[in-house]
């Protein structure tokens, strides 16, 4: 197992409790870094088992919603969370938040944020200076916060009928190479913040008929090839920082009607070993009922590691009775591990490219 990142080294170092760059991590404190959560709450409160959670390394990454706001001082409040949270954890943390724009857009201007249009409305206007400038706007907000991944840009091209992405203006167009245009220049501003960034959902979401947040979609009728141009012509030009899962079926892609999230043949076997992407992979909200609906949660983690996912997304959204705390998540993956469920190895390779990326700015 190789040592820590020199440049992540030297962040560390500014932290409390951490843990030493010349040691070997533990399995567990490598599981940590894989698993990221919802916050319980838009305050902090040292004494609650999440914070222990947090404090021990047990999440590698944690993710914001608008129920995170206050209705007034949103912007400070918010940073002094984020800076608390960072300042309780052993390792930096993933601060992820889904900043589309539109109406996927969590940082609303009612709570005193900067205007932030859906990319269709970018798209259709097809302006370069535009999408720059509102890319810009939402970069260096997030950079101010202390928010170092953003869950964008939407690479999926845009089909009206979708009831989840194109009806909901978060397409920017049909042609390929106009999402490409626009993507690439979204993942431009936000790399000049420091600010990372994720293009999903792959391998392809824009052509289903129905919302895989409520259950099982099935895209093997619909889906076309060309969906994948996005994510070559953008890993070609080098810009591609991390890539984000669709809980979507594919049969045409893997018979087995595993969604991809949960499909090797997917993650490792297209991503990984076609398209030659060797940074994180992002699962979608495993929360969503196309997943937490079908599978158990051991089954479900068990698949998506083995299918190549790196960090394992719980947005804490499905509602009540349904929680799943970063020290559990650890136990179960440890357990799988031990089992022999699932390789070492796996984490391994997560762990390598969750800290290259922690590092990389």
């Amino acid at each position: 197992m190789q040592s820590l990142p020199r440049k992540l080294c030297v962040q560390l170092a500014l932290l409390p409790f951490v843990f030493s760059c010349s040691a070997q991590p533990t399995l567990e404190q490598k599981i940590g870094q894989m698993i990221m959560v919802g916050l319980p709450g838009n305050t902090v409160d040292t004494a609650t088992p999440f914070y222990k959670d947090l404090r021990a390394g047990k999440a590698g990454g944690i993710t914001l919603y608008e129920r995170h706001l206050t209705p007034t001082h949103a912007a400070e409040n918010l940073k002094n969370l984020i800076a608390a949270y960072q300042a309780a954890a052993p390792i930096p943390l993933f601060v992820a938040i889904t900043q589309e724009g539109g109406v996927v857009n969590r940082l609303k201007e009612k709570y005193g944020f900067p205007p932030s249009p859906s990319a269709q409305y970018l798209g259709t206007l097809d302006n370069p200076d535009s999408t720059k400038y509102y890319a810009d706007l939402t970069a260096r907000t997030l950079s101010q916060l202390g928010i170092n991944v953003n869950f964008a840009p939407v690479v999926d091209v845009f089909m009206p009928t979708n009831p989840v992405l194109g009806s909901r203006e978060r397409t920017y167009s049909a042609s390929t190479e106009a999402i490409t245009r626009h993507a690439a220049q979204v993942i431009r501003s936000h790399d000049h913040y420091g600010v990372h960034t994720a293009l999903k959902h792959f391998p392809g979401h824009g052509s289903s008929t129905e919302d895989s947040h409520l259950g099982v979609t099935d895209v093997s009728r619909t889906w076309k090839r060309e969906e994948l141009q996005p994510y070559e012509d953008l890993l070609e030009q080098g810009l591609v920082r991390s890539i984000m899962t669709a809980h979507i079926v594919n049969t045409r892609l893997d018979t087995t009607r595993l969604p991809a999230t949960l499909s090797r043949t997917v993650i490792t076997g297209l991503l990984r070993g076609q398209l030659k992407f060797d940074g994180v992979v992002f699962s979608d909200d495993m929360h969503m009922k196309a997943i937490s609906a079908e599978y158990g949660l051991e089954e479900a983690v068990q698949l998506a590691i083995n299918a190549g996912v790196d960090v394992l997304l719980f947005s804490g959204n499905a509602g009540e009775g349904v929680s799943t705390a970063p020290t559990d998540l650890v136990r179960i993956i440890s357990e799988l591990v031990r089992e022999g469920k699932v390789p070492e190895q796996r984490i391994d390779e997560s762990y390598r490219r969750i800290m290259r990326m922690k590092g990389g700015f």
